[in-house]
């Protein structure tokens, strides 16, 4: 039984499909395995067993019928910023402890389409608003390669809960390197798809124009597979776009010759740990050998702006989309207020946690009179700069590759008391949320038993290349194999 939770999506599939196990054996093994190590990982905020084993029941009446899509039946546990219909989303923060959305978001009506078996939600940093999944109102989540360091940030939960077997695949989102940063720290495979390629309804906004739903999987295969039933244009967003979503498994072939493969010189940033710069290069060698040509000196100078930019726009975006939280309508209310001013004074005080308020206010004051042109506008305009490098580059080069991340994953507490060393966690994942591009974190090694993350960008609406590359890499290496000691 407990063989069962460390199968791929795929092979989870093709067992399906050929009746040698069913959904309610898997989703039992699931349920045990994360009983067996939630207590040291903590990558779950809920977990319903009973809805799980319905939902795998009638899967498995779907197979016997000879209805089986690709995730009919496959566990998963969803970051808990989806919202989900009849179970809490709380987006890790006492402001939603105890909210039960009446709707599903677009992506959890495309997985119930395919029967998927929705097992819980998984911790995060609240409200997204983190790198280390140690900002939850609830608890911080532990890396299973060493459960004194962090997971990564925000979607800790979900990759960690990937790595250790507790699912199948997990979804979360990406709005400054959430999906990648923790993939590459888990060593698992993380997709950011291009902004408007996946819907955002019923994602629980942080920063509108740079939020994206995406897939966090065991394997590079596994990652097509849920990109298929989850992309796609969706009317009730008005920021999906209208393009058709190709069949991502197409471009599963281990062939990169007559690519052409970009290294932003700007990414190996001053500070990176040189274990990673080595791991990084080395993976990138392997991509020149299988074929690829490797172009050293590709440049992105207003790379080094895209930090202060995103930590202008993200907490503006932050500010207006958390005003709505005044504990009138749902969530969090302060009950013991002398008047209404008070009441929605102390919601906020004691609803939101310290990195919500200080990006709220970072956000507030880059938005009011006499800053706007000064902060929030130039920063804008810094955007349109890196996008447009983005779009230079990709006139030369199929694809672009850096490190995930400067370093391997850090200690628990380590950076909590300095934000501004926590924000330089992103720095390598940020501006691809900026530019609105696509990119994925693939397992490129290991220092001192700590995993390595290797990054692949491409243009908009291009994860084929994305996928592609991170299959051929994946194939002629085994990082992805390698599972932690838990």
């Amino acid at each position: 039984m407990n063989e069962l939770c460390q199968l791929s999506l795929k092979r989870a599939h093709q067992l399906l499909k050929q009746r040698k196990i069913s959904s309610v054996e898997l989703t039992k093994a699931i349920l045990m395995r994360i009983a067996e190590v939630e207590p040291e990982l903590q990558a779950c905020v809920t977990v319903d067993e009973d809805m799980a084993l319905k939902q795998a029941e009638v899967a498995d009446k779907h197979i016997s019928a000879g209805k089986i899509q690709p995730l009919t039946g496959i566990p998963t546990l969803i970051k808990d910023v989806i919202c989900t219909k009849g179970m809490r989303t709380t987006c890790s923060s006492k402001m939603l402890e105890n909210f039960i959305p009446p709707y599903d978001a677009t992506v959890m009506k495309k997985l119930k389409a395919q029967s998927v078996v929705i097992v819980g939600k998984t911790n995060m940093d609240e409200f997204a608003m983190g790198s280390s999944t140690e900002n939850s109102a609830f608890f911080p989540t532990h890396n299973p390669w060493d459960l004194n360091r962090v997971p990564g940030g925000s979607s800790g939960g979900s990759a960690v809960a990937v790595a250790s077997n507790e699912t199948i695949f997990a979804l979360g989102s990406d709005t400054g390197g959430s999906i990648r940063q923790p993939a590459g720290f888990c060593n698992v495979v993380g997709l950011k798809p291009t902004y408007g390629r996946v819907s955002r309804f019923g994602l629980v906004a942080f920063a509108s124009s740079l939020d994206q739903i995406g897939p966090i999987t065991k394997e590079v295969t596994d990652c097509a597979l849920v990109m298929n039933a989850i992309a796609g244009h969706d009317p009730k967003d008005s920021t999906s776009v209208p393009y058709h979503a190709p069949d991502y498994t197409q471009s599963l072939v281990p062939e990169v010759k007559n690519l052409r493969i970009g290294i932003p010189q700007e990414y190996f940033v001053e500070g990176m740990q040189s274990e990673v710069r080595t791991i990084v290069e080395v993976a990138i060698k392997k991509l020149e050998e299988l074929g690829a040509t490797i172009d050293w000196k590709v440049s992105l100078p207003h790379t080094k702006y895209a930090l202060a930019s995103y930590y202008l726009i993200a907490p503006s975006e932050a500010s207006a989309n958390l005003a709505r939280y005044d504990g009138v309508k749902y969530g969090f209310s302060y009950a013991d207020a002398d008047n209404m001013w008070e009441a929605l004074e102390k919601t906020k005080q004691f609803g939101f946690g310290d990195e919500v308020k200080r990006r709220i206010m970072l956000g507030t004051y880059a938005l009011s009179a006499g800053y706007y042109d000064a902060y929030y506008l130039k920063a804008q305009k810094v955007r349109t700069l890196i996008r447009r490098e983005f779009d230079q580059a990709f006139e030369k080069c199929d694809a672009l590759v850096s490190p995930t991340s400067p370093t391997v994953p850090f200690r628990l507490g380590e950076k909590l008391e300095d934000p501004l060393q926590m924000y330089l966690s992103d720095v390598c994942t940020l501006p691809i949320n900026i530019a609105g591009i696509p990119a994925v974190s693939i397992p490129a090694g290991f220092s001192n038993g700590l995993p390595v993350g290797m990054q692949i960008m491409a243009k908009p609406f291009n994860e084929e290349i994305l996928l592609q590359i991170a299959f051929a890499y994946e194939q002629a290496t085994d990082w992805h194999e390698r599972k932690p000691p838990i």
